[in-house]
């Protein structure tokens, strides 16, 4: 049975098993990995893909009605820890005060050999 009070937004890659938002009493989540605006992925250093992942998530809140100075909660995942200050370098060029809640967790893998970032985001609607 559907839930009316739900909305997913699926993913542009027919392949793909996981929605780009979800939307529900006006709040919106996302996950983006490092997704060049053509389709394909950034696999370079920590830099590009954190750029490339953080781009790809302010263009999915902008699609679903919402901005990145609307995030209220961002999971980082790392595949390697020391990538940290690199990322929030970055971070801090997306986001300004007040930031938003976050979390980075280290994790062993992502879903494809070389993906060293992957981020998932709360969001209010604009």
């Amino acid at each position: 049975m559907a839930n009316q009070d739900i909305t997913f937004t699926p993913d542009p890659d027919a392949d793909s098993i996981s929605s780009d938002v979800t939307t529900f009493n006006g709040i919106m989540m996302s996950t983006q990995i490092p997704t060049r605006a053509d389709g394909s992925l950034e696999l370079g250093d920590i830099t590009a893909q954190s750029e490339c992942t953080l781009q790809a998530l302010k263009v999915a809140l902008e699609r679903a009605g919402s901005s990145m100075d609307r995030v209220m909660h961002l999971t980082i995942y790392l595949t390697d820890m020391a990538d940290r200050a690199a990322f929030n370098e970055v971070y801090q060029r997306f986001f300004a005060k007040p930031w938003p809640v976050r979390a980075a967790v280290g994790v062993a893998s992502l879903a494809v050999e070389g993906m060293r970032v992957e981020v998932t985001a709360m969001a209010a609607k604009a």
